[in-house]
């Protein structure tokens, strides 16, 4: 299948900015599975020393500065991405999650497993994650069907609400209040995760969403998307979605993996002056047959 994504961001001030500097993970990356066939940017006021680069995690970066007064800014991304058929299963793996713990702690897995199994920035150590997560990981339990049962009660316990957090909200009081948007919930299954020893990094994308029975898909309604990778030895990476308490499978697509929010965040900037501000924003994911991709 191939997707095409459009994402439009645009920026509105009430005092004009003499100067900014941004820098974006709004391109996908190339990944097993997963092959950019085309993708672009677009940036309005025309910046200076737009440059493209891989960050420490493999995943394309932009930066740029723009020197000239302005008032707004936007910014326009369009890729297609082919992706393989994903599975809507967990693998089948029977590993327990203490052999892969154990096995991690003596650094005897994939070395770029070791970069996700501590804390983070986003995701601190907290006891009551652990204490959380314990009643789904006891001794001997395969590793899938306990992140699995992990996944399910996050989804349940916790109430998506919009106004219940923002992204500095620290990950102790998201527990507390439970509630919180899929950032929220994916920093939350990491750190479950993390606390047990298993490495888990977070994940930015996007999910082709579908309109409810009866209602017509319109352009925009998607969204960016969160959720988790978890490293399980003999089948690497599984992608689980607490947000929708699933699998992460067919319709997701990847931005960028990092250790959590702030090593991806999709657009992080400095500006000087601007006032006030106000957020448009407009995402779009298209499926299309491989023989009407050309």
């Amino acid at each position: 299948m191939i997707y095409e994504v459009f994402h439009w961001t645009e920026y509105r001030y009430s005092e004009f900015i003499s100067l900014s500097e941004h820098t974006l993970h709004l391109l996908p990356r190339d990944m097993p599975g997963q092959q950019v066939v085309f993708s672009s940017l677009e940036l309005r006021p025309e910046p200076t020393g737009l440059r493209e680069y891989c960050d420490y995690f493999g995943n394309r970066m932009n930066s740029f500065i723009i020197t000239e007064p302005h008032i707004g800014m936007h910014i326009k991304s369009r890729s297609r991405i082919r992706c393989d058929p994903r599975p809507s299963q967990p693998p089948p793996t029977q590993i327990s999650w203490e052999v892969v713990s154990v096995r991690c702690a003596a650094c005897d897995c994939d070395p770029v497993a070791l970069e996700f199994l501590y804390a983070s920035p986003y995701v601190p150590y907290l006891n009551e994650l652990r204490e959380y997560a314990e009643p789904s990981f006891p001794s001997g339990r395969p590793i899938v069907e306990a992140v699995m049962e992990l996944n399910s009660r996050i989804h349940t316990d916790f109430a998506f609400d919009k106004t219940a957090t923002n992204v500095s909200t620290p990950l102790s009081e998201v527990f507390r209040c439970r509630g919180g948007v899929c950032q929220d919930f994916a920093h939350l299954e990491i750190g479950c995760l993390r606390s047990l020893g298993l490495p888990a990094r977070y994940v930015s994308g996007y999910l082709r969403t579908e309109p409810p029975p009866g209602q017509q898909r319109f352009f925009g309604g998607d969204a960016s998307h969160a959720w988790v990778s978890v490293y399980c030895l003999d089948h690497e990476w599984f992608d689980v979605d607490p947000t929708n308490d699933h699998v992460a499978g067919g319709g997701y697509l990847t931005l960028a993996l990092g250790r959590d929010y702030g090593d991806v965040s999709l657009i992080r900037g400095t500006l000087s002056g601007g006032g006030e501000h106000s957020l448009f924003l407009s995402v779009n994911v298209e499926a299309i047959a491989e023989d009407e991709a050309g």
